[in-house]
């Protein structure tokens, strides 16, 4: 029963969140932003090799987001790490972590920022029109008023990620 309910509400749980139109959302896109960061996590895996204690989520260029992040899930634990969510002001700054959200006032330096986190196991999140394609492993778009969100198939096997299919049939894929 349990895994019937993980598989099918968890699954309606995110479907939710993506499907209600982004006006009539009472809460601040920043905040819908990080929550779906989160759960994006609990579809993705990282190879082993990513050691250390902390599971890192980078945040360069909205400190909302970044705020948000830390508040909500900095310290707590994902299996044997802890959360640590890191504000990078800089392209310079940008170093070892899981996750990094690119905003969207810092996209064009995203080709910089892609090239620094290719030899990484790092899942790029963006939040602007085109960087799917360009190369961002998710990408959060507006269509017809929602809220949703683009996979990169191979910008997430080129950062040897694995994502699961209940994630996969939720996206918009590229």
């Amino acid at each position: 029963m349990m895994k019937f309910t993980t598989k099918v509400l968890l699954p309606v749980f995110l479907a939710a969140i993506l499907v209600l139109p982004v006006q009539a959302q009472e809460r601040p896109i920043h905040e819908i932003h990080s929550m779906m960061i989160y759960n994006f996590i609990k579809y993705i895996q990282w190879p082993e090799a990513n050691g250390g204690d902390a599971f890192v989520i980078g945040v360069i260029g909205d400190d909302e987001v970044y705020a948000t992040l830390n508040s909500w899930y900095g310290g707590k634990l994902r299996g044997n790490k802890k959360f640590t969510v890191k504000k990078f002001n800089s392209l310079a700054e940008i170093s070892n972590c899981e996750i990094l959200y690119v905003a969207k006032g810092s996209s064009k330096e995203f080709d910089a920022i892609k090239s620094k986190v290719s030899s990484a196991s790092t899942l790029l999140i963006t939040d602007k029109a085109g960087l799917g394609e360009k190369g961002s492993g998710i990408n959060f778009r507006t269509v017809n008023d929602k809220l949703a969100f683009e996979l990169n198939q191979k910008a997430i096997e080129a950062s040897r990620l694995k994502v699961s299919g209940q994630l996969s049939s939720m996206a918009i894929l590229i």
